[in-house]
Formats: C-alpha cells, structure tokens, sequence
C-alpha cells in the first residue's frame, strides 16, 4: 500500500510541474513582434517591446527556478530526503513539538538557501533592468532577517499550538485546530497592517488636501464609513503601483501606494478606491474570509483523518508515524483538490471583481476607472494578451482587456 501511495506522490508531482510548462507555453504562444491591434491606444510600440521582453525574460527565469525547485521537491521523495531529516531531528530530541520545529526549520532553511539567489537576480538584475526596483542591498537582508523572525515567531507559534492540540485532543484535534486558526485569521485580517505591515514599511495617514477631500466626498455619498485613508511607501522597493482593502468592522482601511498617487490623477484614484470600496460593499471581504475558514475546516478534518497514518509515513521513508511527516504526505496527497479548488476561487475572484468594477462605474466615473486600469497596466508591464487557458487557471482578476470593454457597458450611466 505505501509503495502504491509512493508512486501516486511522485506522480503528482510531476503531473502538477508538467502541467505548469505547459500553461507557460501556451502563453509564449501569445508573443508578438508587431504591436497587437487590441492594444494599440494602450501600449506604444516602444512600450510594447518592453512589455514583452520583460515578459520573456521572466518566462526563462521562471523555467530555471520552477525547474530547480521541481528537482529538488522530487529528490527529496525519491531519495527519502524527508525521513533523512526526520531521523536527524530525533537524534537531538524525542520531545514531538521540538522534533517539528527542527524538521520544518532545516525545510525551510534549505529553501531559503536554494532560493536566495534567484531572489536577488531578480530583484536586482531582472527588476533592476526595468526599472522597477528601489530595494536597496541593504533593505533586502534587513527584510529577510525580519521574514525569518516573523515567520518563526508566528509560523513557529502556531505551529507549537497546533502539535500541542493534536497530543491533547488526538480524535478532536481537527475540531480545536480550526478554532484556533479561525480565530488567528479573523484577528490578522483585522490588525494585519497595525502589526505586521509596519515591521517593513511605513504607513502614513493621507494628509488633508483635494485627494482626501475627494475620496471623502465619494465615501459619504456612497455610504461607507471611512476614518482611516493610510499612504505606504511602496517605492522603498519598487516602482509598480497598488491598492489595497485590509481589516474589518471598525479596523478596516484603505492602503494606497505612494506610486500610485504619483501616476494617477485624483479622479482616477477616486475610481480605484470606488473599486475596493465596491468589493466590502458586496461583501466579497466577509464571503472570501466565510470561504476560507470552510476549506480551513475541512483540510483539518480529512487532515485529522489520516495523520496517524503508518502508510502514508512508510511512503515517506519512516516507520513510525508522526505529525509532520503525515504533514508533508497530506500535503502533496491533497494539492490536486487544492488546484480544483483554487479554478472554483478564481472563478468567483474574477466575478467579484467584475462586480467591484461596475460598483465604481455606476456610483462614480467608469472612464476614470479604465484610464486609472490602462495607466496601471503599462506601468507594470503588465501582459495584456494572455492565454485564455493560462486567465482560466491563474488569474484572480479579469484582463484588463475584459474590463475595459465591461466598463464600456455603463458609459452612459455616470
């Protein structure tokens, strides 16, 4: 049984890596020397053959990492890499919460080893070529260090909480695990950017002027309470733009980059606020939380089910079953209900966005929207023409594309 359940993880593996070159193929298919007619008025022909040399070289450069962690997931199962790890741990300590700590910290310390160099290529190589990036050498250890200590105090904590929940309750361990991690996820999506966000960057209340007068303005004519309006200074590392809604209730709040505001023009930020105020609006912030905390609750269950299991250990490499080794079995076991799952999320990401979209078209300016879209979009470089497949499984949001021709349909309306 535990060589059959051996070779359905290797198989997994290698399904889920092959299918990946495959999505990236059929987008390299999508390349183009000449400026596609669907973009003119987007992109300029300069622009373009930016966009799509940045794309390419982000293609090869992810064919090399993908395929040096893919050999190194697959060595790991093939030549027992995890029992070998389990063993060394034990060999220090039989104490079940210590034996993970050292198991996950060597795991992700290896990661961490393989994948810093690729990281610094591309930060200072790749992005650097661009002109995306603003991280300094400097900036970069200081946000690694901090990465690890906040990683290992909270990733570690819980981690401690939850083995120790499962030597506790054993049968119910799935039923408190969820309890606890319902209640961590509610409270980080609340204090988040109060907690987290500030060990790295620095956020700043939107002084008083036109745009805070103007963002104001829409919130009270729409409905929404809205004291806390903050500025983060994304161009501490980078040049590209963003957005975002984070907390809840009382703690909620708009986040916008300092490079957006440099880029868009105020009404164009009103329609880009408009849109994520759309998204709490429609409750999409409570409907993705409610989600999550199902399949949460239901990866814990099944999870709780088969951790005592010797065949999913011995499939591994290890005689005695233990918490993370039926961890990394279940893991791998369950990533194909995983991918399922994530099509289903995105599907509803792409609708709830369709659904922010039109929130902001109909309560303020659809044409600010899609020029604020159209601006973002050549800014980043961002790939106007991917492969339907490729939008199918990966994209959260519409293409631009889409939108703009969504937004269309309430022109007459504002």
């Amino acid at each position: 049984m535990h060589n059959t359940l051996f070779y359905i993880i290797i198989s997994i593996i290698i399904a889920e890596y092959l299918f990946e070159r495959y999505l990236d193929y059929l987008n390299s298919t999508r390349w183009s020397d000449q400026l596609p007619e669907e973009v003119k008025g987007i992109y300029d022909e300069e622009k373009y053959r930016k966009q799509q040399a940045y794309q390419k070289e982000n293609h090869r450069f992810g064919i090399l990492t993908g395929g040096v962690n893919f050999m190194v997931i697959l060595a790991m199962f093939l030549f027992y890499g995890f029992a070998l790890v389990n063993d060394w741990a034990y060999a220090y300590t039989a104490h079940p919460i210590l034996v993970a700590f050292l198991f996950f910290g060597v795991l992700m310390l290896a990661s961490d080893i393989i994948n810093t160099p690729f990281s610094i290529y591309d930060t200072f190589k790749i992005e650097e070529k661009y002109g995306f990036n603003k991280t300094t050498p400097k900036t970069f250890v200081v946000d690694k260090i901090k990465g690890w200590l906040v990683g290992a105090i909270i990733g570690g904590g819980l981690l401690a909480l939850i083995i120790w929940i499962y030597q506790k309750t054993q049968n119910l361990f799935w039923v408190f695990a969820w309890a606890v991690i319902a209640i961590f996820t509610i409270f980080m999506s609340m204090f988040y950017s109060n907690l987290i966000v500030p060990l790295f960057n620095k956020q700043t209340p939107l002084e008083e002027g036109e745009l805070r007068d103007a963002i104001k303005s829409f919130s009270d004519k729409v409905g929404f309470k809205l004291d806390n309006i903050f500025v983060i200074n994304g161009s501490k590392r980078s040049t590209k733009a963003n957005a975002y809604f984070t907390g809840l209730g009382a703690k909620k709040r708009i986040v916008l980059y300092d490079t957006l505001i440099e880029d868009l023009e105020i009404p164009e930020l009103v329609a880009v606020l408009a849109h994520e105020i759309g998204h709490y609006k429609k409750k999409h912030v409570y409907q993705g939380l409610a989600i999550s905390l199902i399949q949460t609750g239901f990866i814990l269950f099944i999870f709780g089910l088969l951790v005592k299991s010797q065949q999913l250990s011995l499939a591994l490499g290890v005689s005695e079953p233990n918490f993370h080794i039926g961890l990394i079995a279940f893991a791998t076991l369950y990533s194909p209900v995983s991918f399922v799952l994530g099509i289903f999320m995105n599907i509803l990401s792409r609708k709830n966005e369709y659904q922010a979209d039109a929130f902001a078209a109909k309560h303020y300016q659809p044409d600010a929207l899609a020029s604020a879209l159209k601006k973002l979009s050549v800014k980043n470089l961002s790939n106007l023409t991917p492969h339907p497949r490729y939008v199918f499984f990966h994209y959260s949001h519409p293409t631009l594309l889409q939108r703009l021709a969504y937004l269309k349909n309430f022109e007459n309306e504002s």
